[in-house]
């Protein structure tokens, strides 16, 4: 089975923290680097950004896993743990769900927090701007010799 965390790609001796800080910490940012010790266990270094989205992947499975429990239909049981999904029609309620779990997935086997992360994002953002009535009046769409400059739409010369 797969760790949801990333695994180091990286190996520094705690030296290197010292020595060469700079560069250790450059490329913690990029991805986690395990620091070994001698008088102790290793220690991995990483971003902040690593740490929250491997929060954040973790806590999408745990709902998920608390969905998968439940009796019911899958989308209602979806819906119960995240509200904004009734703003969305029945038939976008059961792709949001598809898509989360899919993506959720996704992320644990490829050990890529990001692609659940931005699938739940971008559906808890549309569910939010169908609830502010975005998307309920006609789109009136610019020809090429037409710009909007300031939300008023002018002429081209």
């Amino acid at each position: 089975m797969t760790n949801a965390v990333r695994p180091p790609t990286a190996t520094r001796r705690s030296s290197d923290l010292s020595k060469h800080s700079a560069e250790v910490f450059a490329e913690a940012e990029d991805h986690p680097v395990t620091v070994t010790r001698r008088d102790g266990e290793s220690l991995v270094l990483m971003s902040q950004r690593e740490s929250d989205a491997q929060a954040e992947l973790l806590h999408i499975a745990d709902t998920l896993i608390a969905v998968a429990l439940e009796d019911g239909p899958l989308t209602e049981r979806m819906a119960s743990r995240h509200s904004w999904m009734y703003a969305l029609t029945d038939e976008d309620r059961e792709q949001c769900a598809r898509d989360l779990i899919e993506a959720t997935r996704a992320s644990f086997s490829t050990q890529q927090p990001h692609l659940a992360i931005a699938q739940f994002t971008s559906w808890r953002e549309t569910a939010t701007a169908i609830a502010a009535g975005l998307g309920s009046q006609p789109v009136e769409w610019l020809d090429e010799d037409h710009e909007a400059v300031g939300g008023a739409v002018v002429e081209r010369p």
